[in-house]
C-alpha cells in the first residue's frame, strides 16, 4: 500500500503561483508513475500533468507552459509548480500513483492505483 498526502493548495490571485507537493509513504518505490489530476465542481476529473518513473512528462494543453511536474525520488515526493494561474484552474487537485515502469505517462484516472485526499486550489480574478 502507498499513502499519498498533498499539500500546498490555497487561495491565490490570477497570475500568481502555487507549488503543490505530494508526499508518498508506505510501499514507496521509484518504479511508480505519478500524476496530478484536478476536478472542478460539475466537471469530470482530468489529468493536468503526469510523469513516468524515468522522468518523461505529459501536460494537458490547458496548462502547457504554465505548470511543471517534477519528482524527487530520494524524498518520495512529487511536485506541481503552477505559474500564471487562471480562475479556470480552480479545482481540487489530486495526486495519484500507478505501479510500473511504463515508458509513457498515464493520463487516465483508471490507470492509477493510489490517490491522495486532494487539496483545494482557488484562483480569484
Amino acid at each position: 500500500q502507498v499513502q499519498l498526502v498533498e499539500s500546498g493548495g490555497g487561495l491565490v490571485q490570477a497570475g500568481g503561483s502555487l507549488r503543490l507537493s505530494c508526499a508518498a509513504s508506505g510501499r514507496t518505490s521509484s518504479s511508480y508513475g505519478m500524476g496530478w489530476f484536478r476536478q472542478a465542481p460539475g466537471k469530470e476529473r482530468e489529468c493536468v500533468a503526469a510523469i513516468t518513473w524515468s522522468g518523461s512528462t505529459h501536460y494537458a494543453d490547458s496548462v502547457k507552459g504554465r505548470f511543471t511536474i517534477s519528482r524527487d525520488n530520494a524524498r518520495n515526493t512529487v511536485y506541481l509548480q503552477m505559474n500564471s494561474l487562471k480562475p479556470e484552474d480552480t479545482a481540487v487537485y489530486y495526486c495519484a500513483a500507478k505501479w510500473g515502469r511504463t515508458p509513457v505517462p498515464g493520463t487516465s484516472s483508471y490507470e492509477y492505483d493510489y490517490w491522495g485526499q486532494g487539496t483545494q486550489v482557488t484562483v480569484s480574478s
